[in-house]
C-alpha cells in the first residue's frame, strides 16, 4: 500500500515521505479499514507516540495520521460490532502506525459507524476536533447552560467545535484569535471576539471555563479570569498558571463510540459545522502539510477519489 511515512523526527513535517508500505493485518479486537479520507495534527510531530512504541522502543519509520473515514475490509480474532463493508469513522491507537496510508488496522473500539449520507472527508475531519471539544467542555469543563466560555483560536479547527457546541448547550461564548478571524469566530456562533494582538484580553473581565489551545503567556493571563469555581481547560500541556479559586485541567483526547456518534448525528441534521480548508490526494499530502501559507481550518488527505 501506499503511506506518508516519517522518520526524522527533527525534519518534523518536512521528513514526511510517500513510499510503498506492507498492508497490516488485523490483530485480535482490531479492523481492518480500507481509508477513505485522513486527518492530521501539525503537533504529531512533537508528540512522543509518534517517534516510539508503548516500550519506549524506536518505531520509525512511522505512518502520521490518526483520523480517518473509510470501509472495514477485515476483521481481527474476537472482533465484535463492527462488519466488513460498513463505512466507519474514528481515532487511530496514538502509538500505532497512523491514517496516512491507503489501510490502517484499528481496534474496533476506537471507531464509530459512518452515515452513508456524510461524506469521508466531513468524517475524517471529526474526530480529534470533536472529541476535543466534547471532553473538554462536558467530561472535563462540566459546562451547564448559563455559563460563560472564552474559546482560544474560535475560528480553528479545535475552537470552531468548541463554540458550536458551547452555544448548542447554552453558554455565552466569547472567541478569541487573530483580527482575520473574527467574521469566522462569530459565524460559527461567538457572541464576542478578542483580537488578542490588539484588544485586551483582561477586558472580557470573569468567565466560567477557558478552553485553551494556545498555552504561554495568553493561558496565563486566562487563569485570571476564571471566576470562583470555574475551570480552565488545556490541550496544550499541564497550566503553567491556576485560577486562584477554581480548576485547571489538562487532557489528551480519547477515542468514544458514542460521542463520535452524538458528533456526527448533529453533522447530519445541521447543528454542527465543519471546519475543513484543503483537502489533496494522498500524492500531494507532503506538499498539503507542509504549507508555506497560514493554514485556515483543517486539512484533509483523500486517500481514496
Amino acid at each position: 500500500m501506499k503511506a506518508i511515512v516519517v522518520t526524522d523526527q527533527a525534519a518534523g513535517t518536512a521528513g514526511m515521505r510517500l513510499v510503498e508500505r506492507p498492508e497490516p493485518p488485523a490483530a485480535i479486537n482490531d479492523v481492518v479499514v480500507e481509508v477513505h479520507a485522513s486527518g492530521f495534527v501539525p503537533t504529531e510531530m512533537e508528540w512522543p507516540s509518534t517517534w516510539t512504541d508503548r516500550a519506549g522502543r524506536d518505531k520509525t519509520p512511522s505512518i502520521p495520521g490518526h483520523e480517518l473515514a473509510g470501509v472495514v475490509t477485515a476483521l481481527g480474532y474476537g472482533t465484535t460490532g463492527l462488519s466488513v463493508g460498513q463505512r466507519v469513522f474514528g481515532l487511530a491507537d496514538w502509538h500505532r502506525d497512523g491514517t496516512l496510508a491507503e489501510y490502517v488496522a484499528v481496534e474496533a473500539r476506537n471507531l464509530a459507524p459512518l452515515p452513508g449520507d456524510v461524506d469521508f472527508t466531513v468524517g475524517a475531519s471529526l474526530p480529534i476536533s470533536g472529541l476535543t471539544a466534547w471532553q473538554g467542555l462536558f467530561d472535563h469543563g462540566r459546562l451547564r447552560a448559563g455559563q460563560s466560555v472564552l474559546v482560544h483560536g474560535a475560528a480553528g479547527a479545535v475552537g470552531s467545535m468548541v463554540t458550536q457546541l458551547a452555544r448548542e448547550f447554552g453558554a455565552y461564548v466569547i472567541g478569541t484569535g487573530r483580527a482575520a478571524d473574527r467574521q469566522k469566530a462569530l459565524g460559527f456562533g461567538a457572541m464576542e471576539f478578542v483580537d488578542l494582538e490588539n484588544d485586551a484580553l483582561e477586558d472580557v473581565g470573569g468567565v466560567d471555563l477557558v478552553f485553551d489551545v494556545i498555552g504561554g503567556d495568553i493561558q496565563k493571563r486566562s487563569a485570571g479570569l476564571v471566576r470562583a469555581g470555574g475551570t480552565l481547560v488545556s490541550v496544550v500541556g499541564p497550566p503553567e498558571a491556576r485560577p486562584a479559586d477554581g480548576l485547571a485541567v489538562d487532557f489528551v483526547v480519547e477515542a468514544d463510540r458514542a460521542q463520535l456518534s452524538e458528533i456526527v448525528r448533529r453533522v447530519r441534521d445541521g447543528r454542527l459545522r465543519t471546519n475543513i480548508g484543503t483537502i489533496a490526494t494522498l500524492d500531494d499530502a507532503v506538499t498539503a502539510l507542509n504549507p508555506t501559507e497560514r493554514i485556515k481550518g483543517k486539512t484533509i488527505i483523500r486517500v481514496r477519489p
